[in-house]
């Protein structure tokens, strides 16, 4: 049940609303699983899949059946590693042997993990893991050998981490550390799922070729949420944001939280979004690789989420105190419109622009920023050459003026969003002027007997006391009283 707040929000953003109901009541999964025809231990798995990630969750259940659950079970134990390496109740000496011997672990039938404090949100996976265990043991060989060696050498990069003590005291320190960190917890998993993609004969296999690609998706997911959640992990006691970049802005990282020194934080978190942006057209690069659609859908929804998020971060102040999330109306007309490389393209092409018109000139970074704005913009333009009247009218030799064009649009979508408005204050009068007649209605009102004398040409009503009033009081029944 939306709260009395979400009711006034998609009163007044409609089209929030309307994306909300597109995809819950007319999105058509590209493949839909028969839970009647799994075990009871791969029902438990789909549950815990919806309990860890509600995002994943459903474009995982939406793929190829050849892929299902193999990219299922393959998020449940990456889940299931990250848990144990997450947990700062475990003791090191404890964690790391169970890090390093993960992909070991997956062959013990049985094999359960309570060590896990008992706030750690998904302990309750790793207590019943054994059900994970058994489905895995299931899977054709090749697909097992494929998450077996990305599982191990993820677990060896998280016990590294975990025993490095200059990264638990201080965080990340360089770039080249930030990207190692990505790589682990992020480009492993863009390197598995390729594999798997290409081992089920669904995506090119020149996508193995191109080892940049692959990593290229998981650090703009893996970025994008370090920059997302810099408030919750300062809470955490965690810093992933690199210090050769904030050291540039503030003396200590805490600094940044300060509002005082709220000009340096959004220069602080630009740059961040800076290398984050060199990311996304490979991840374009990558996309064009994928041959089945249900695959396309799993790996382009959240790298359209990304971006939007990216935007959302960008130079904004909210970030360093609390966690921003892009708006639920959003998120589904994004999975709506995410359906093909030129949809995708466009929505990279709406937050890029996004971004490179929140770009300020007092931001050290303003240059490097437009050029790579500039630089993803040219890549798509490369892809899907542009409609646009001033690019057919420049290679006409007839330019365009540009901000003709672009007064054009936004006219056009503020004309838009002004009818969504006005239909939104008409339908919202309708609703209080119905609700009010109907009061009246059960407090007694005669609508009868005002549209009887509505119907004589009388508009006005007699003065209390009077005969024409006495009149109109005897001519008709009153058996509500």
């Amino acid at each position: 049940m939306p709260s009395a707040s979400e009711l006034l929000y998609y009163a007044v953003h409609p089209n929030q609303l309307r994306s909300i109901i597109q995809w819950k009541v007319w999105h058509s999964p590209v493949h839909e699983r028969n839970p009647e025809k799994e075990s009871p231990e791969l029902r438990r798995c789909f549950q815990f899949l919806d309990q860890t990630s509600r995002s994943f969750s459903a474009v995982i259940k939406e793929l190829h059946p050849e892929l299902l659950v193999p990219v299922a079970l393959f998020y449940l134990i990456l889940r299931g590693l990250d848990t144990i390496e997450d947990d700062m109740t475990i003791n090191l000496s404890k964690k790391e042997p169970v890090l390093r011997s993960f992909q070991i672990i997956l062959d013990k039938e049985g094999w359960t993990y309570n060590d896990n404090g008992p706030k750690e949100k998904d302990r309750q996976l790793l207590v019943e893991f054994d059900v994970v265990i058994t489905e895995f043991c299931k899977v054709k060989p090749p697909y097992r050998a494929i998450i077996k060696d990305i599982t191990m050498r993820m677990g060896n990069g998280m016990a590294d981490y975990a025993n490095n003590a200059e990264h638990n005291t201080n965080g990340v320190n360089t770039v080249e550390d930030y990207d190692l960190y990505c790589h682990y917890v992020a480009g492993l998993v863009g390197e598995g799922l390729t594999r798997l993609f290409v081992e089920s004969g669904l995506a090119n296999p020149a996508l193995l070729e191109r080892s940049h690609l692959h990593e290229s998706m998981g650090c703009f997911l893996q970025k994008t949420n370090i920059i997302r959640d810099v408030r919750e992990d300062f809470d955490d006691k965690r810093r992933f944001w690199p210090k050769v970049i904030w050291s540039k802005h503030v003396s200590d990282f805490e600094n940044l939280f300060d509002k005082s020194n709220e000009d340096a934080a959004l220069n602080c978190i630009s740059e961040m979004c800076l290398d984050s942006l060199r990311h996304a057209d490979e991840c374009l690069f990558y996309l064009a690789g994928l041959k089945e659609q249900s695959v396309f859908n799993f790996c382009a929804i959240p790298q359209v989420m990304a971006v939007a998020t990216l935007e959302l971060v960008f130079r904004n102040p909210h970030v360093f105190q609390r966690n921003v999330k892009i708006t639920k109306g959003d998120a589904c007309q994004l999975m709506v419109d995410s359906t093909n490389l030129r949809s995708v393209c466009e929505i990279f092409r709406k937050y890029i622009r996004r971004i490179h018109k929140k770009n300020t000139p007092k931001d050290p970074n303003f240059l490097k920023i437009g050029i790579a704005c500039a630089k993803i913009e040219q890549f798509i333009e490369s892809i899907f050459p542009s409609q646009d009247p001033t690019v057919i009218g420049q290679a006409w030799g007839k330019p365009v003026p540009a901000e003709k064009a672009e007064k054009a649009r936004d006219d056009a979508a503020a004309r838009k969003e002004l009818l969504y408005v006005f239909a939104a204050v008409i339908g919202t009068l309708l609703i209080l002027s119905l609700v009010m007649v109907g009061i009246a209605y059960l407090a007694g009102a005669r609508f009868d007997v005002a549209l009887s004398e509505l119907k004589k040409g009388k508009f006005s009503p007699p003065v209390p006391g009077s005969e024409d009033a006495r009149k109109i009081v005897l001519q008709h029944d009153h058996g509500e009283l």
